[in-house]
């Protein structure tokens, strides 16, 4: 049996987008041993929520260069103004309901328009251009279903639902939040269950933080070690990666990630072509390319290049 995910996150939330090497890192690590839903938080239905707190274009924007270092591509354009996140997110329950083998695809191409192009997301116009980049999605009949009754009424139970921490260990972790009334779960809060035993990740959180919970759900789950090719990632993973989240897979354990040393062996793999490479905003997007076929090796040298330096990085210390 599989263990469940709730995964609570907000196409809009910066903490949540650079979470996702560590989710990256669990869906590798677990594959389908993990069940993961997606509930989106809503964390704004007015821009105009946001600009009574003081968030300005250029806040927001000298906001994302802090979280550089986390290692998500950020560009720092100030938009022409502050958007709210309540329709990214209504678009995210219509796929839900009407193309659920999308959601992922459009949840990360919700959080990429956000953090890497200057499109206000309370734009339909601006919502169809981010959600036009994704290859064989039909754009058009889900903006034609955002004013269905069965979408709003599955973004309230969303809403409703996020707004359920109150008494939870997310809020007695500080991980909480009260910003428009009830407690409500912070994106990217993860619950795990399993047998009816739910254990909490509040907020943003390392990746080993994940892997306790896990562990103490289940002891027998298999756990994927990193792969010696890079390539197999992106054959088992369902979408494009980032540099980072490449970095993260490849990471040993108690070893940082290295995204020189995963940009380089990258580069390897798009010289031969087995993988492109798309620019976005200051890193880069990673996807398979025509010569990532199953049973072709073009690659395995510059994989192996890249593990060879990972085994060589220094460690942090086990905990003793």
């Amino acid at each position: 049996m599989a263990i469940a995910v709730t995964h609570f996150s907000d196409p809009g939330c910066p903490w949540a987008y650079s979470a996702s090497p560590a989710h990256a890192v669990l869906r590798w690590r677990y594959g389908d041993q993990l069940e993961w839903r997606l509930v989106v938080i809503g964390l704004t239905e007015q821009a105009d929520q946001y600009v009574r707190r003081g968030y300005t274009p250029a806040g927001s924007a000298r906001g994302y260069l802090r979280f550089r270092k986390r290692g998500m591509p950020f560009a720092t354009q100030p938009r022409a103004r502050i958007s709210a996140t309540g329709l990214a997110c209504r678009a995210i329950v219509a796929t839900r309901l009407y193309a659920p083998e999308y959601e992922l695809a459009v949840f990360r191409a919700l959080q990429f328009g956000w953090f890497t192009t200057p499109l206000i997301l309370d734009d339909p116009d601006d919502l169809v251009e981010a959600l036009g980049r994704i290859d064989g999605f039909d754009t058009a009949a889900i903006m034609a279903t955002l004013g269905d009754r069965a979408v709003e009424e599955a973004y309230q139970a969303d809403r409703a639902e996020a707004r359920s921490a109150e008494g939870s260990p997310t809020a007695a972790q500080g991980k909480a939040s009260q910003s428009d009334g009830p407690v409500r779960y912070t994106a990217p809060s993860l619950i795990f269950e399993r047998d009816g035993r739910l254990l909490e990740a509040g907020g943003f959180q390392p990746v080993e933080a994940y892997d306790v919970l896990i562990a103490n759900l289940d002891t027998k789950l298999e756990r994927t070690p990193p792969p010696e090719d890079v390539l197999e990632i992106f054959k088992a993973l369902p979408y494009g990666l980032v540099t980072q989240e490449v970095a993260a897979v490849m990471a040993p354990n108690n070893t940082d990630p290295d995204p020189e040393a995963a940009e380089a062996a990258l580069i390897d793999l798009a010289a031969r072509g087995c993988v492109i490479r798309q620019s976005l905003a200051d890193g880069a997007l990673w996807q398979l390319g025509p010569y990532a076929r199953e049973g072709s090796d073009p690659g395995r040298t510059a994989s192996g290049q890249l593990q060879a330096v990972l085994r060589t990085a220094p460690r942090r210390p086990t905990p003793r």
